[in-house]
């Protein structure tokens, strides 16, 4: 495997659930740190609904491997931020043999 080239900062965040002083909750992000990260974009796609067309294209998002139950290591379900772009994690694997990298399979959508 040819090294990433670690060149895009993005910031790792967590959702949290904050009481709303009503009863309920209200879903916050909270960053967790900044990592190097290089992106390739995939396929994208495509639909309408209520009036907004939705894209979404999905990314593998390549960084330096982190031991399981680190905070650095990204889960599904959190997010990555650059700039006001968010890409949401869907899965995370080992990106070689050697396990020093992983790979996120991620989305970005974009009400168009």
């Amino acid at each position: 495997m040819k090294p990433p080239v670690l060149n895009r900062k993005l910031t790792l965040e967590e959702p949290q659930r904050v009481p709303d002083g009503a009863g309920g909750f209200n879903e916050t992000w909270v960053a967790l740190g900044d990592l190097w990260a290089e992106i390739k974009a995939g396929t994208g796609s495509e639909k309408a609904a209520n009036h907004v067309t939705l894209s979404s294209i999905s990314f593998r998002i390549t960084l330096r491997a982190a031991p399981h139950g680190a905070p650095s290591r990204p889960k599904p379900e959190q997010r990555f931020r650059a700039g006001t772009r968010i890409f949401l994690i869907l899965a995370v694997a080992e990106a070689d043999r050697g396990a020093q990298y992983l790979t996120c399979f991620a989305k970005e959508e974009v009400a168009a």
